[in-house]
């Protein structure tokens, strides 16, 4: 049978055997049923056979939305205790571990949950945690969840924790708990001075503070006093330093 193609061929894809008697499979179950042609689904990821620790062949299993949530999944507990609230919200991170005793182990954040006794959050709390378990589940790159979370902001104002770093909202807060996790996983890497740059800000800051002696008693912040706000770590260390604003926390300098 010759089909004549009237537009412009913009991307094509090699249909398999397996994967077109699928979609015939659920065309033919959703025109039974009324609903009309389902839109097809992406496959699965492909799988590669590998040899465990015990010396077994098994398949490399990667993160995708119908992967079955085990019994028993490794958890972590953060608790977050903002100003704003007299009660604190504790969040738990289960992760699930893929391929157990392989070259290809990996563990990968399964779900979430936010428990807190103040139910003014009850309604977004359960909403936000659905949605970013749901993104977890998903698979591949989830770690764009810490930068649009950090990114928002309490138009009532944000609040300072101690040791002077500065919070823009709670929302913000939860996605520097889900940044610590990941990096504690393995999913993102610690952000960290070299050797040089290191030394050179310790150099600085042990001149600043032995000109500059921190003068109030009942400051938390682990920096001198006077120190402005870092637009880089929102931490209160930015200090004049041979005539230019330098961060004592983590190296940002106007001056390059």
């Amino acid at each position: 049978m010759t089909i004549k193609i009237e537009r412009k061929i913009v991307k094509y894809h090699v249909q398999k055997p397996e994967e077109a008697q699928a979609a015939k499979a659920a065309t033919t179950q959703a025109a039974n049923a009324g609903e009309g042609v389902p839109t097809a689904l992406p496959p699965l990821p492909t799988t590669t056979t590998v040899r465990d620790k015990n010396g077994h062949m098994a398949q490399v299993i990667r993160m995708h939305e119908k992967l079955e949530r085990p019994e028993v999944l490794i958890g972590s507990t953060y608790k977050i205790k903002t100003p704003i609230s007299d009660h604190a919200m504790y969040v738990t991170i289960n992760d699930i571990v893929l391929n157990e005793g392989t070259e290809y182990e990996q563990r990968r954040p399964f779900e979430i949950f936010i428990n807190s006794k103040n139910l003014d959050h009850f309604q977004w709390i359960v909403a936000l945690t659905r949605i970013i378990s749901a993104v977890f589940r998903k698979g591949g790159d989830v770690t764009f969840l810490v930068d649009e979370l950090k990114a928002v902001f309490d138009p009532r104002g944000g609040y300072w924790q101690p040791g002077g770093k500065f919070m823009p909202s709670i929302i913000a807060e939860l996605g520097y708990v889900i940044e610590r996790h990941l990096q504690t996983i393995g999913l993102l890497r610690k952000p960290h001075l070299d050797e040089h740059q290191q030394k050179l800000v310790d150099e600085k800051r042990a001149e600043y503070e032995a000109r500059t002696r921190q003068t109030d008693a009942f400051a938390k912040s682990d920096f001198p006093e006077g120190a402005q706000l870092c637009a880089k770590c929102n931490t209160a260390a930015m200090v004049m330093m041979d005539g230019c604003m330098t961060c004592l926390n983590c190296g940002e300098s106007k001056c390059g």
